[in-house]
């Protein structure tokens, strides 16, 4: 009987193999290349075992908050991490939420802070959910999403959304 292998996922090397695999799988989904490129891409044994590892352990709802979880004064101690384009960020966003397009958060991820919760949003949650992914297995802990994005957020009332969660209860 073998013992099974595990890979430790902060060892550089595995951190590169799997970085390079999420980086085809993103550039694959979005350009509508996903079957050329998978077909094409070979990914190790070790970097396959690890990402397998990282979905078995990783809770569904765990790395997500809903905007009625977050109370206004809370905001503050967050680091709100708005990934859709610039375009859409000038025209509105959650106060104080720094702006980095989702396509450029992993090669900037050194300005994120590691001491505070980075809660990233997008529009519907989606983009922000493959930053949220990337960083997370880049070694990340403290990377939340904003479920269902900055669409339900305002729908659910903003910075007031605890609030009025609150005294609907």
């Amino acid at each position: 009987m073998s013992t099974p292998r595990t890979h430790n996922l902060t060892h550089p090397r595995t951190r590169s193999r799997l970085r390079h695999a999420l980086i085809l799988a993103v550039v694959a989904s979005v350009t509508g290349l996903a079957t050329p490129l998978a077909a094409q891409a070979q990914l190790s044994p070790a970097a396959a075992e690890s990402l397998a590892s990282y979905f078995d352990f990783i809770d569904a709802n765990g790395g997500t908050l809903m905007a009625e979880q977050i109370p206004a004064e809370d905001y503050r101690r967050l680091h709100v991490l708005d990934v859709r384009d610039a375009s859409q960020y000038a025209v509105s966003h959650i106060p104080g939420a720094v702006n980095i397009e989702w396509r450029q958060v992993f090669a900037e991820r050194a300005r994120l802070p590691k001491d505070r919760t980075v809660l990233v949003y997008c529009n519907t949650s989606s983009f922000a959910a493959q930053v949220a992914m990337a960083l997370r297995m880049d070694g990340m802990e403290n990377v939340r999403v904003l479920r269902g994005g900055y669409t339900e957020w305002k729908a659910r009332g903003g910075m007031d959304a605890h609030a009025r969660a609150s005294q609907a209860r």
